[in-house]
């Protein structure tokens, strides 16, 4: 009987740090993780793809920790949502990254850099994930 109840205690334990993990967007939980309240809606437009040319990328603007828009040549936009957060991103805004091919895929590894200041090495390195095609919604000026 004293293993049933401490299962319980710790299949409920589990599932509160389950739920409380997945904060709602906006809420403070949500911008403590890492991700921006500002992040323009984005509407699929497409299946996603794994690597996009690099010669054809035209511009990219860091939303968060989480979120990469990359526009495009003809101006398509992809955006890339890391599969895990990359500190520091979101505030830096500014990344590189080195591939011997003429493409930027999945695979590859975004190194955060600082933004003016004392130079010095990468902040952080973090994967990327899938591109997918979008239409961003209208961004307020």
């Amino acid at each position: 009987m004293r293993a049933l109840r401490t299962a319980a205690l710790i299949t409920f334990a589990t599932t509160t740090l389950a739920l409380g993990a997945c904060a709602q967007k906006g809420s403070p939980a949500w911008a403590s993780n890492g991700h921006a309240a500002n992040v323009p809606a984005a509407m699929p437009n497409g299946p996603a793809v794994s690597c996009i040319p690099i010669v054809q990328i035209q511009q990219s603007q860091v939303r968060d920790d989480w979120t990469i828009d990359f526009r495009m040549a003809g101006n398509k936009w992809y955006r890339n949502t890391l599969p895990n957060r990359c500190g520091s991103l979101g505030f830096e805004r500014a990344f590189s990254y080195a591939t011997s091919l003429p493409q930027l895929c999945n695979v590859d590894i975004i190194r955060v850099f600082p933004q003016g200041g004392v130079p010095r090495g990468p902040l952080n390195a973090c994967g990327l994930g899938q591109f997918q095609p979008v239409t961003l919604a209208k961004e307020a000026k």
